[in-house]
């Protein structure tokens, strides 16, 4: 069993294609973890789970459900993780988890896709994308080819900056950076709701036709990235906002990340 969170679409893709190769069943965390259905998962096979990386490690709202969920029947699990740049020391934290899960940990996969973390950094254009998504296809190829013969993971690199961004930049990114404080719709929100119904946190509600946002944001930039009219921006970024072609080519349930590769063309 493939299971995937996502915000924009990266880990959805990666897992789509991982899934296909291996003729794994898809499951959609995003689903799970809004209503919150901790309920019991059973699959005789393996379990692999393909999620994005915040500060440096995995979604802690993905860690907590694993955390809550019960799993049966399966006991090799592998993680892989897309990443605009790096996972820092992730497989530490990771196989904590799995510890605490009685998982037999087969490791974490790096895979480096477009950044789409707008609320800090810039993203790439629509070529830059597509030239990082077709740079990613071996490394997905080989994620599936590793998994399907039921071997491990490479051992990612561990040195002191990785030690540094996941044990110590991550607990600070959480504390001061992963906030909904900023978040605001301007004059062109229709209030059409699409931002409170891919929010996997429950965190915007519309108020009198426009979204407010709450206290339990994980910035997974679904709403902003989204928004059929780009009404969302994050204030006090300048780089608040994707370009228009990220926000239609790189949907967050159609997978369409870019178009104009070849594998996407498929």
């Amino acid at each position: 069993m493939i299971l995937f969170f996502t915000g924009t679409g990266n880990s959805r893709y990666i897992a789509r294609r991982i899934a296909d190769s291996l003729g794994d069943e898809l499951l959609d965390m995003n689903k799970r973890i809004k209503a919150w259905d901790t309920s019991e998962i059973n699959t005789e096979a393996r379990l692999v789970f393909v999620v994005p990386t915040y500060g440096w490690r995995i979604p802690r709202i993905v860690e907590k459900w694993i955390d809550e969920t019960r799993f049966s029947g399966a006991f090799k699990v592998w993680f892989v993780m897309d990443c605009g740049g790096e996972i820092g020391d992730a497989d530490k934290y990771i196989r904590r988890l799995c510890s605490r899960k009685s998982f037999d940990y087969m490791g974490v996969k790096q895979i480096v896709m477009p950044e789409n973390y707008v609320a800090m950094f810039g993203v790439p254009n629509a070529e830059q994308a597509a030239r990082i998504i077709e740079k990613a296809q071996p490394d997905i190829t080989d994620a599936s080819e590793t998994i399907k013969a039921e071997k491990k993971f490479a051992q990612p690199r561990r040195n002191a900056y990785d030690k540094l961004m996941s044990d110590i930049v991550n607990p600070v990114f959480y504390k001061f950076f992963v906030k909904a404080d900023a978040f605001t719709a301007n004059d062109k929100c229709i209030g059409c709701g699409k931002c409170a119904k891919m929010c996997p946190l429950n965190n915007i509600e519309l108020k009198n036709s426009k979204p407010v946002w709450g206290k339990n944001c994980t910035h997974c930039m679904a709403c902003i990235c989204l928004c059929p009219t780009e009404a969302i921006e994050r204030l006090l970024k300048i780089l608040c906002k994707p370009p228009k072609w990220y926000r239609i080519k790189i949907s967050f349930w159609r997978l369409r990340l870019c178009q104009s590769t070849k594998t996407a063309r498929r």
